[in-house]
């Protein structure tokens, strides 16, 4: 199975809107969580460039090429020949066409690393920044500035799910909701909030359980269900670390709301 699952799908060039509006507390689990060094094994090399990027920083290429060519003859790599590599925003793999918002979520991995945000070249959530926590980690964006509006995150493991739906009940219409999970996203979800994330786009967030990982892009006032949604099942059968799935990467291109 692959480290990541990777999306990068390009919207229409125009938004399916709908033109009408519409402390915490930490308790620790049960299971032994595993050694960092054990985890930093298994994590891919990119991750070092989001967790020593500084906070007012975009994240860094960390796209590298075989010296090596198809006949196995001996080529320079372009950082000895000072040929640039590319750069795309957010170290995507690739660059966005006009009117589209680039973006990167990274799910956290178990509850040892914390889950990143990129949206246009800037990181908005992250470890750095210190503004995440163990349940859903939410950013909020302008649909048509590419604005960053308001970032919060909600314990979903012993926190107070009321104030998930008071947030929420107050996206307003035309705002990009991007949402990275960390540990638990799932114990105090309920049927009002999986309500709301159906309403900004979600197929997913209905078979939520324990511990699964998942990350989201959506918005206020779609039309349809969004494309970028990544969702793994917590099971001991196939998870990457010990009582969590894998991370999950998902990158690409959201087109901006033109009124």
């Amino acid at each position: 199975m692959l480290l990541a699952h990777r999306v990068c799908h390009i919207w229409s060039s125009t938004w399916p809107w709908h033109h009408k509006p519409q402390t915490r507390s930490w308790s620790q689990p049960q299971d032994k969580p595993p050694s960092w060094n054990k985890l930093v094994q298994v994590l891919p090399p990119w991750w070092a460039s989001i967790s020593q990027s500084s906070p007012s920083q975009p994240l860094r290429d960390t796209a590298s090429v075989s010296p090596w060519g198809p006949s196995h003859d001996l080529q320079l790599h372009p950082s000895l020949t000072g040929e640039k590599l590319p750069r795309h925003k957010c170290g995507n793999q690739k660059s966005c066409p006009q009117n589209h918002f680039a973006f990167k979520i990274i799910s956290g991995a178990a509850n040892v690393v914390g889950p990143s945000i990129c949206f246009e070249d800037l990181v908005l959530m992250s470890s750095v920044k210190n503004n995440i926590g163990r349940g859903l980690n939410i950013a909020l964006v302008n649909g048509t500035t590419g604005k960053l509006l308001k970032t919060d995150a909600f314990d979903m493991y012993s926190g107070d799910v009321t104030k998930l739906q008071t947030f929420l009940q107050g996206i307003k219409h035309g705002t990009l909701v991007l949402l990275a999970s960390y540990d638990d996203a799932a114990t105090k979800m309920n049927a009002k909030v999986q309500a709301y994330f159906t309403e900004l786009g979600s197929s997913h967030v209905g078979t939520l359980g324990f511990r699964d990982n998942w990350v989201f892009l959506g918005a206020k006032g779609l039309m349809n269900k969004s494309p970028f949604e990544k969702h793994i099942k917590n099971d001991k059968e196939t998870n990457k670390y010990e009582g969590w799935p894998e991370l999950l990467e998902m990158e690409g291109c959201a087109p901006r709301k033109m009124d």
